[in-house]
């Protein structure tokens, strides 16, 4: 693979997607707003199961807080990225344009996975790493070079599992193209992920760990935030987001042997 070839790609397809976006400045504002009030609202939501009791699962506020940073971060690119690109699978089957997408001298993953870009998403990726610094503070974490690099990559296993999740539900709709609102109900199963694992009930917990890996997701990397994570959970995360890229990997070039293009 051309390393240099890719980043250019990629450049050119960051710099169309900003041109496009910019072209109606006023959603900038609107988008922003709309992020705020997004984080508001789940603070507020967040603090009301703290009413009652200082500590859930063993988790008090103000580390809990850190889990609603590493979601909110999640959440923006996952509206940056994933989103806007990986629901375009279902348009280029149903119309035949993934034909012009594989017959591109570029790896076809690469272009669907991130040929588009919501900049948008920017604004909540940025809210919610003022939110973790806001953490550092209240929490007295101290950060030093060890820390910054554990963080960045559990938090990189984290994109790496959510987004081949998102790329595995999505490859099935060459088979079944009604099968993308799953995507919807995996979002709203990421939804738990703003609240600490071990406030749910054995079974969940079981649940949200194999079937729907919330644990690895924000929970882990939460736990590495507030040095409390063992290793043997940081290196178990290297595995499973290393394991979930190859399935989704290996899926894909897989679904395209079944794939019918508009010419045949």
């Amino acid at each position: 693979m051309n390393i240099k070839k890719y980043i250019k790609i990629y450049s050119l397809f960051l710099f169309t997607s900003v041109a496009s976006e910019l072209e109606y400045k006023s959603n900038i504002i609107i988008d922003f707003i709309t992020a705020i009030l997004s984080l508001i609202g789940s603070i507020f939501l967040l603090s009301i199961f703290f009413q009652s009791t200082d500590n859930i699962g063993g988790w008090k506020f103000e580390q809990a807080l850190i889990i609603q940073g590493i979601y909110t971060i999640l959440n923006g690119i996952t509206n940056t990225w994933f989103n806007p690109n990986l629901t375009e699978i279902v348009k280029h089957i149903r119309e035949g344009t993934l034909d012009f997408v594989l017959l591109k001298p570029i790896d076809s993953q690469f272009f669907i996975s991130l040929k588009k870009i919501a900049p948008s998403g920017f604004l909540e990726i940025i809210l919610g790493l003022a939110l973790l610094i806001f953490c550092i503070g209240i929490n007295q974490i101290n950060v030093n070079l060890g820390f910054l690099i554990l963080c960045l990559t559990t938090l990189f296993c984290s994109i790496v599992i959510l987004y081949s999740l998102w790329f595995l539900i999505s490859t099935t709709t060459i088979w079944f193209v009604k099968t993308w609102n799953a995507t919807e109900v995996l979002r709203s199963f990421l939804y738990v992920g703003r609240f600490p694992l071990n406030s749910f009930s054995l079974s969940l917990r079981i649940f949200f760990s194999i079937f729907v890996p919330i644990a690895f997701i924000t929970t882990i990397p939460s736990e590495v935030f507030l040095g409390l994570a063992q290793q043997w959970k940081i290196l178990l995360e290297l595995i499973v987001s290393g394991i979930f890229f190859l399935v989704s990997r290996r899926f894909w070039l897989f679904a395209l042997k079944f794939y019918t293009s508009a010419s045949s």
